[in-house]
């Protein structure tokens, strides 16, 4: 065992930070000390995993796994504190998405739906982020006052029914929407667009956030509609509200939250450092299972199953699994071929756990041992790695455009010494054409805002478009990034032939640190021994 991975393995095991004893954090567990018979909690009495229905998953304080109550009162707090008075908060929870179909009533007598078969659900993030609840067709109004809590929040649901939930599952109670989630006051969905159009009207500045128009650089408030109304009302009784949402006293909500999101507390660092550590360990065990002759699916297959195994609730996003020249493609996730004898395989998957997302490439040999030209790239792609990880600090005063500038230096260096000849553009344009980093949390790519000051990290993303633009601003202690080079080499006369279709791209998650960055990813092999071992079975791991 190489001594680089050895005094990694503790990492592998635990979680080094821990939270301050004023707060109560998550980890991988297996019981709760204080559980009743499990049969006691079947059913549960709750639309969401609560501590009172699911001690194996949460402790006495936290409202979600690792996150405790009172970190989403802080949250909330925080929000309405930055608001001027006269200001009420509005957010919608994300909708249900279907396979195919949608809702179709049968009849009013037998049975009381035909569902199409829906996506598995997940909670829009920064409803989830103010809440912590997790239940589709809810709402949450936040009024600005001069009471003691700051505000008066007002959570709409659903509900218990006994009907509906012998078909869907059980869902949370008004009561416990009081009592578990500190709302001042739980009313049914069906009394939000009434009460919504009777609270807008009593403020000055109503923060809330439409759904974003396909259309190029427009936003249709009509499409508010799907998210507002139950498919068992008519619309029409919406669209008044939906035009007094349009007025003059409207104000973005998303960039606001962004702000808060962008800087993780030291609870939410354990919970991404547990999804790291999942998707780290599913890397290496990952390595160990492959071997040529196996698709590139079944490799997705096995990472997924054992994330899911350790307590992933889903992977962040679809793997991207590439044998050979298939790694030249950035987002490649086909992953439908066969890896070949002498192959490089690129894997970049990561999971998301208890609602935070993880990201983690790793590029290694499907045979088990790097070739000369292989060891020479990934080598040169490692040095400026780990050169730009060094540098995610807040002392350093560098922006994520700064680090990806200094990233195309170190690869030029690092290219030049192994015998690339660069031309202008040949870099940027053909050999690394990705930007090298974005922040992560509860969302893969987590959106942050800032004013022209600078005092933020921004990453805005255009759904329509499918675009990033990166706003130059310096990187703060307890941000969340990824740093992720790659060499991508086309088998094109200008470049060593050696080299020819060989894609290497290596990515870690790093936590931001006042003077020192920690990389919440260790567990995932990245020096070549470290990944010879893993894939050879020398470093103990087994590939289940």
């Amino acid at each position: 065992m190489c001594s680089s991975f050895r005094s990694l393995l503790p990492a592998l095991r635990t979680v080094t930070a821990r939270c301050p004893p004023s707060q109560i954090c998550s980890s991988l567990r297996t019981y709760a000390t204080e559980a009743v018979p499990a049969y006691e909690h079947k059913p549960s009495h709750y639309g969401q995993p609560l501590f009172q229905s699911h001690p194996h998953l949460l402790r006495p304080n936290e409202l979600t796994p690792g996150i405790p109550s009172e970190e989403y009162e802080r949250r909330r707090k925080e929000l309405m504190n930055s608001l001027p008075s006269n200001s009420v908060v509005v957010l919608i929870a994300a909708p249900v998405k279907y396979m195919s179909g949608r809702l179709h009533q049968v009849c009013a007598d037998c049975l009381p739906n035909i569902v199409a078969p829906s996506y598995k659900y997940r909670q829009g993030s920064d409803f989830w982020y103010l809440t912590g609840f997790e239940e589709p067709d809810s709402a949450v109004v936040l009024e600005k006052n001069a009471s003691s809590r700051g505000y008066r929040m007002t959570l709409f649901s659903n509900g218990k029914d006994s009907a509906k939930e012998k078909w869907d599952g059980p869902r949370t109670g008004f009561d416990d929407a009081l009592n578990v989630f500190k709302a001042d006051d739980a009313l049914t969905i069906k009394a939000f667009p009434d009460q919504l159009r009777s609270m807008i009207s009593l403020y000055s500045n109503v923060y809330i956030d439409l759904p974003q128009s396909p259309r190029k650089n427009a936003r249709s408030t009509k499409s508010l509609l799907r998210y507002l109304s139950p498919p068992v009302n008519p619309r029409s009784e919406y669209e008044t509200v939906v035009e007094s949402l349009s007025s003059s006293r409207r104000k973005p909500l998303a960039p606001l939250i962004a702000q808060l999101r962008a800087f993780k507390s030291v609870c939410e660092q354990q919970v991404m450092r547990m999804a790291a550590d999942i998707s780290g360990r599913s890397h290496a065990k990952t390595m160990r299972f492959t071997r040529p002759g196996i698709s590139e699916s079944a490799l997705a297959a096995h990472f997924e199953y054992l994330c899911s195994l350790s307590g992933s609730q889903r992977l962040a996003y679809v793997p991207v699994v590439a044998s050979g020249p298939n790694a030249l493609i950035i987002h490649y996730t086909s992953n439908n071929q066969v890896v070949q004898d002498g192959e490089m395989i690129l894997m970049d998957a990561g999971c998301e756990y208890n609602g935070y997302a993880s990201d983690i490439t790793r590029t290694y040999p499907a045979n088990g041992s790097f070739t000369p030209p292989q060891k020479e790239l990934y080598s040169a792609v490692l040095s400026a790695q780990k050169a730009l990880v060094g540098l995610c600090t807040e002392t350093e005063g560098l922006s994520l455009h700064d680090l990806h500038r200094k990233s195309c230096d170190l690869l030029r260096q690092e290219l030049k010494q192994i015998g690339f000849t660069l031309h202008t553009g040949d870099l940027e344009r053909v050999l690394y054409p990705h930007f090298l980093s974005h922040p992560i949390g509860i969302d893969l790519h987590e959106s942050s805002y800032s004013d022209r000051g600078g005092l933020y990290v921004v990453l805005v993303t255009l759904s329509s478009l499918d675009l990033e633009f990166i706003i130059h601003a310096r990187l703060k202690a307890g941000m969340v990034i990824t740093v992720e080079p790659g060499i991508y080499v086309p088998p094109t006369a200008q470049f060593p032939k050696h080299f020819h279709n060989i894609g290497i791209r290596i990515e870690d998650e790093v936590l931001v640190g006042e003077k020192h960055p920690v990389v919440l990813s260790v567990s995932a092999p990245k020096e070549i021994a470290d990944i010879e071992g893993a894939c050879q079975g020398l470093l103990g791991l087994e590939p289940i």
